[in-house]
């Protein structure tokens, strides 16, 4: 398991990638990587291209995310997911809160 992050070269968009579990082992990387967004930075994405594991802590810090950054990103995007992870945050409601593709 291992999470990245960059910010596009315009500063405009940073991404967060999770690689196989998302759960408690990530929760002071996740946290550190989304404390690096300031005011420049309108959208965000967390890729989910290669995590093959999603658990409830991963919900939470999901939603401590939002509630952190509130109205200094104009969107938050849950991009790649693979089709049980869709799930997962389907039956949490979570296509409420979020953009998920």
């Amino acid at each position: 398991m291992s999470l990245n992050k960059s910010f596009s070269s315009d500063g405009a968009l940073f991404t967060i990638q999770i690689k196989g579990k998302f759960d408690f082992n990530l929760v002071q990387a996740f946290r550190s990587a989304y404390s690096e967004i300031g005011e420049k930075t309108p959208r965000v994405i967390v890729d989910l291209r290669e995590t093959d594991y999603m658990d409830s802590s991963a919900l939470g810090m999901l939603l401590n995310m939002k509630k952190s950054l509130g109205d200094s990103v104009s969107s938050i995007q849950i991009a790649n997911c693979r089709p049980q992870i869709k799930k997962i945050l389907q039956i949490s409601r979570f296509d409420k809160k979020f953009d998920i593709d």
